[in-house]
C-alpha cells in the first residue's frame, strides 16, 4: 500500500457552489478508485478562484454597509471550509456507494511562512475571477490590487505567494491518517501564517497549492505526490508545432529543462518545482502530473509525467 498526496486545482472545482458540487461528484470517484487499489490517500486543493470571490464578495458587502470587511486570510479559512465540505461529502458518498467504511475530514490548515519572504515585496499569485483590461484597472484604482494579464484569459488580481516553511496541524494530520480516516488538509496551500511574540497571526497572501502539497507529502513520508492540472502530462515546447510529450523525468532533466525555460512560470513551472522538493525529500518518492480525466490512465503508465531520481528510473 502507498500513502499518496495528490493536489487537486481549484480551477478545476468550478465557479459556483452548483457547480463545483457537481464537479466533485466525478473527482470523488477517481479518488475513491486510488483507495480501492489499496492506496492511502491525503487530498489537498488550491482555491484561487473561489479564495478571490469571496474576498471580492465580503468586501463589496463591507462597501455597502452590510458586514465588516474580512481579511484574505480569513477569507482563506473560508474557502477551506467550503471547498472541504463539498469534498468530503462527495468522497463520503462514493465510499458508501462502494460499502467502504473510511471517515473523510476536512482539517482548516495554518502553514508558517517567513514574515521576511521577498514574495511579499511583488505579488504573483492569481487569485479570484478574470476581468477585461478596463474592469482590471478601475478595480486597482478603487482597491489598491493588483493585476496582471493571465495566460490570454483575461486580468487576475495577484497576491504575494511566500514559501511554506511548516505545517501547524501537521501532528493532527497524521493522527487523522492513522486513525484511518481520509484527510483533506492544506486547502488552497494552506492558511498563511507567521510567528508573532503572541503566536500565530495570519498574513495577507496565497500560498502555491502545489508546494504545499509538496511540504505535506515528504512531512508526512509519502511514497508520491500526484498533482492533477488541466493536461495530461507535461510537454517541451507547449503548443508549439514541436511539441513533445514527457512520459518520465529525472531531476537532472527537470532541472536542465527549466534552465532552458521550458515550463511557464504561471502554470507548469511551480507545479515540477514541487515535484523536484518532494523526489528529492526522500528515497523512492515519485511525483506524477497529469489530469484527473486521464488519472486512471497515468495510474496505469499510459499518460502522464513521472519525475524520479536517476537511480530509479528503469
Amino acid at each position: 500500500m502507498a500513502k499518496i498526496v495528490v493536489a487537486l486545482g481549484g480551477n478545476a472545482l468550478g465557479n459556483s457552489p452548483s457547480e463545483q458540487l457537481n464537479l466533485v461528484k466525478s473527482t470523488a470517484a477517481s479518488l475513491v478508485n486510488l483507495i480501492t487499489l489499496g492506496h492511502q490517500i491525503v487530498i489537498s486543493h488550491g482555491n484561487g478562484p473561489q479564495v478571490g470571490a469571496i474576498n471580492l464578495g465580503m468586501n463589496f458587502a463591507a462597501e455597502h454597509g452590510q458586514n465588516a470587511a474580512f481579511p484574505l486570510p480569513e477569507c482563506g479559512a473560508m474557502s477551506q471550509g467550503y471547498i472541504g465540505y463539498h469534498l468530503q461529502q462527495s468522497l463520503e458518498n462514493e465510499l458508501r456507494a462502494q460499502q467502504m467504511k473510511q471517515q473523510v475530514v476536512s482539517l482548516v490548515t495554518q502553514v508558517v511562512v517567513d514574515s521576511q519572504d521577498p514574495a511579499f515585496m511583488k505579488p504573483t499569485k492569481p487569485v479570484g475571477a478574470f476581468y477585461s483590461q478596463q474592469q482590471a484597472q478601475k478595480i486597482a484604482a478603487d482597491k489598491g490590487y493588483t493585476f496582471i494579464e493571465d495566460a490570454g484569459r483575461g486580468y487576475r488580481q495577484v497576491v504575494a505567494s511566500p514559501i511554506p516553511q511548516s505545517i501547524v496541524e501537521l501532528n493532527s494530520i497524521n493522527q487523522l491518517i492513522e486513525s484511518g480516516a481520509v484527510v483533506i488538509a492544506c486547502g488552497g496551500g494552506g492558511i498563511p501564517v507567521v510567528q508573532q511574540d503572541n503566536g500565530w497571526q495570519g498574513v495577507p497572501a496565497v500560498i502555491d497549492k502545489d508546494r504545499s502539497s509538496a511540504l505535506l507529502a515528504a512531512n508526512l513520508k509519502a511514497d508520491q505526490l500526484i498533482i492533477l492540472t488541466a493536461v495530461d502530462q507535461v510537454y517541451l515546447n507547449y503548443n508549439q508545432p514541436n511539441q513533445q510529450a514527457l512520459s518520465q523525468l529525472t531531476v537532472s532533466q527537470a532541472q536542465q529543462y527549466i534552465q532552458e525555460k521550458q515550463f511557464a512560470p504561471g502554470s507548469m513551472l511551480p507545479k515540477i518545482e514541487a515535484c523536484l522538493d518532494f523526489v528529492q525529500s526522500g528515497p523512492h518518492r515519485t511525483a506524477l502530473i497529469t489530469s484527473l480525466a486521464h488519472l486512471d490512465k497515468a495510474l496505469a503508465h499510459q499518460t502522464g509525467t513521472i519525475l524520479q531520481q536517476e537511480e530509479t528510473q528503469k
